[in-house]
């Protein structure tokens, strides 16, 4: 096969964590012919969707105790080439969020290309209506009790009947901008302006759960299935488990509830086109799923034993492997 990444640029990824690089390594792994590219690298030209490519070579990272390690330099990279899209087998959308408007334009391009029987993961239309924060409440029945609005009353109703909560821009990423809303703090009103631009734009804002303080767990889905698991604590005198905030990786299994929720899950993911995803689960609650470039793999591969990119290719072969 042929494989397009289109990622943030390559010389900022951090091997050693970043899942656009496992599944790039996997593919080199697997005897595939891996390019990348950017978003603003893309082009369309009389209905025809082009791109500035680069071919790369990954040298995989070997693990060093309880530690991945990276050779220097850990890729090589050829000159870049002007290629017709249609002629790769998959295209993968992966720049980090926030979702920005030039990556609305890439997926419209993208949707272009969907039409020559080009594979694009995540489909493009799916990007675009999937919010990471948003997209959950299809699925409210397992998740914890959820408000959107940018009104700090009824935020502050909700917070009377549930007390603890806490409040989550709808673009954001990583844990930034995650604020914990304690009741009776003086700085509630504030905090609520701020992130509502007074009142302006919508937030998040969920019931807090305790079992956070035991770990945020993402579980990576393919295709609608779970194939990973990571548990994510957060460190001391944080809440967020996020591994960008902080949070320490550690081991786990996915529990039945946790195969409950994928299940209820699958058959929409799938409608919308979302292959890959990951879930975000706290005490068995689903509070987010994340589309855009979903991260795990690294860790769960170090902790677990696994070589989750070497799933996902075999996946990807089996479905290209008529064109």
């Amino acid at each position: 096969m042929k494989l397009v990444f289109i990622i943030d640029p390559l010389p900022h990824l951090d091997p050693t964590h970043d899942t656009s690089v496992a599944l790039m390594e996997a593919a080199v792994g697997a005897g595939h012919t891996v390019f990348w590219t950017e978003m603003h690298r893309l082009r369309a030209v009389g209905g025809q969707v082009w791109a500035q490519l680069q071919p790369v070579t990954l040298h995989p990272v070997t693990l060093a105790g309880d530690r991945w390690q990276a050779a220097d330099p850990w890729y090589e990279v050829g000159p870049w080439q002007e290629v017709h899209l249609a002629d790769m087998d998959v295209v993968w959308m992966r720049p980090d969020p926030p979702v920005t408007t030039e990556y609305l334009y890439a997926t419209y391009l993208l949707d272009l290309l969907m039409a020559t029987g080009c594979r694009v993961v995540n489909r493009p239309a799916g990007l675009r209506n999937a919010n990471e924060k948003l997209y959950a409440l299809h699925f409210a029945e397992v998740m914890p009790p959820t408000l959107v609005t940018g009104d700090r009353r009824v935020i502050a109703d909700f917070m009377a009947e549930h007390g603890q909560a806490v409040l989550k821009p709808l673009g954001g990423k990583g844990g930034e901008g995650i604020l914990l809303l304690v009741p009776g703090d003086r700085n509630f009103n504030s905090l609520v302006e701020l992130s509502t631009q007074r009142g302006r734009t919508p937030v998040m804002v969920q019931a807090y759960l305790p079992a956070a303080q035991q770990g945020d767990k993402r579980i990576v889905v393919l295709d609608g299935e779970p194939i990973g698991a990571v548990n994510r604590v957060p460190g001391s005198g944080e809440f967020r488990g996020n591994m960008a905030a902080g949070g320490a990786a550690e081991a786990t299994e996915i529990t039945a509830r946790e195969r409950e929720i994928c299940q209820r899950l699958a058959p929409k993911l799938q409608a919308d086109g979302l292959f890959f995803v990951g879930l975000d689960v706290i005490g068995g609650f689903l509070t987010e799923v994340n589309v855009t470039s979903p991260t795990g793999v690294r860790e769960i591969d170090r902790l677990s034993g696994t070589r989750l990119g070497a799933v996902v290719m075999a996946r990807l072969e089996a479905e290209c492997g008529s064109r």
